[in-house]
């Protein structure tokens, strides 16, 4: 088997040692190809080029990466038997799709776990999401967890260290000084099965394609938790951003590990697509990778995208 692995050197976790070692376990496997990226999108394009040419791409590096690899692949064209299969070695702070496919969140665990289903010819095939023209893994949001995304960004950029506590930090400024919190103007449109419905009025939107969410530390946070790779997308949104509220959904997530509940909290499952958009410029980010901002995205769920060796 041809194999190609993607590493991110300035992935939060990975070091000379982790991926040295790596890299000899894989090839005592397969006929490993290994490159490093170098800049936004460089991955992307490392997998472009790898569909036709490997068997299977290896991604060593935290969601972003990810998301880049799988773009890739999708963008080569073909259904999930002619593109190469995906495996993905926690490299990042979260690594939440990693986490959602059942593998450990060290690396070295996850490498033998990928070692034994390639000698197995284990393998599972996954549904993705597609905002616009742009594929995701786990989530998409517009609004202000998509600003706090931005946040973490611009302190990781002044050479902080992505962190638990540095997400929780960028939240309470956001919330605090971010100042749309007060102006909720984005609408859903939803389309499923023929059926349409509208909704305005709301403050953020999170869309998931598979559970959790995302991770705080080692505690999932899973405001839909029937999101799953075989399923539709799964809508979360706030119609308000008042403090009653935010304190009341916190607590939901965190002390009860249900799904929030209330009157501002709203929620759909299993959804073939829909549609978002806002008077005003949305922060918008997909797999935890801020993308700008946005007035409209429209988004839908493809079934049966991807194959992942698990």
């Amino acid at each position: 088997m041809r194999a190609l692995l993607v590493v991110n050197q300035q992935a939060t976790t990975t070091s000379q040692r982790s991926r040295d070692v790596l890299i000899r376990a894989l090839e005592s496997t397969v006929d490993l190809t290994v490159v490093y990226t170098r800049r936004r999108r460089h991955a992307m394009e490392l997998a472009r080029q790898a569909v036709g040419e490997m068997s299977l791409v290896v991604v060593h590096g935290g969601d972003g990466t990810i998301n880049e690899v799988v773009n890739g692949l999708m963008a080569g064209g073909g259904g999930p038997a002619e593109r190469p299969a995906l495996a993905v070695v926690p490299g990042g702070s979260t690594n939440v799709f990693a986490r959602a496919l059942g593998l450990p969140a060290d690396w070295v665990e996850a490498t033998g776990v990928i070692l034994e289903a390639l000698r197995e010819r284990r393998s599972r095939t996954i549904g993705l999401g597609r905002a616009d023209d742009r594929y995701f893994t786990f989530c998409a949001g517009l609004g202000i967890d998509a600003a706090v995304v931005r946040r973490v960004e611009q302190a990781r950029f002044r050479g902080r260290t992505s962190s638990p506590i540095l997400y929780a930090q960028s939240l309470t400024s956001e919330y605090l000084f971010g100042g749309g919190r007060d102006r909720p103007d984005i609408t859903i449109e939803i389309e499923s099965g023929g059926d349409s419905l509208r909704t305005d009025r709301l403050a953020t939107v999170i869309i998931q394609n598979t559970s959790p969410w995302t991770y705080l530390g080692r505690r999932p946070i899973n405001p839909n938790p029937e999101a799953a790779f075989e399923a539709g997308l799964s809508v979360f949104a706030v119609r308000s951003l008042a403090i009653p509220t935010v304190l009341r959904t916190l607590r939901q997530l965190f002390a009860t590990g249900r799904a929030p509940r209330g009157r501002h909290v709203i929620r759909w499952p299993d959804l073939e697509a829909l549609a978002l958009h806002s008077t005003s410029a949305q922060a918008f980010q997909l797999d935890g990778d801020y993308l700008g901002e946005r007035y409209r995205v429209r988004l839908t769920a493809i079934p049966d995208a991807l194959r992942v060796i698990c």
